[in-house]
């Protein structure tokens, strides 16, 4: 990746499983089990099992949905742009430019985040300073 491209790298954060951990839990705003109650998809009906919800608040891998995103967005009483843009985030990851606006801008405050600043980012950051300082 030539230096250029590295200005406009991808940062990549779990921000999904952050979001859902931020709210459901031991000690949260619900439990798994009132969580799971009120995160429905309103479109289908479908809701995460309460095995899916420990997995992504023990921060297990998991496939997320388009059902899922929505459910989440619900029971989170979020717009559900702004929990599609964690999903993004999480599977895919945004630019920097695209982290300035919208919602992704949203969920940056929501999780506690800048752009630049997630831990992924850094460990990038670090070893493309050590290739540049050892010539690779």
């Amino acid at each position: 990746m030539g230096r250029k491209e590295a200005d406009v790298a991808l940062e990549q954060r779990d921000a999904l499983t952050e979001l859902v951990q931020q709210c459901v839990g031991e000690g949260k705003r619900w439990s798994v089990r009132n969580f799971a109650e009120v995160a429905v998809d309103p479109a289908s009906g479908w809701a995460p099992s309460k095995s899916l919800l420990g997995k992504i608040i023990s921060g297990q891998g998991y496939k997320v949905t388009p059902e899922l995103v929505s459910a989440l967005a619900a029971g989170l009483g979020l717009p559900r742009e702004v929990v599609a843009a964690a999903a993004h985030f999480q599977v895919i990851g945004y630019v920097a430019t695209e982290l300035e606006g919208g919602s992704p801008a949203v969920l940056l405050g929501k999780i506690g985040a800048r752009p630049g600043e997630t831990p992924k980012a850094r460990a990038v950051s670090e070893r493309w300073d050590a290739e540049e300082r050892d010539g690779v």
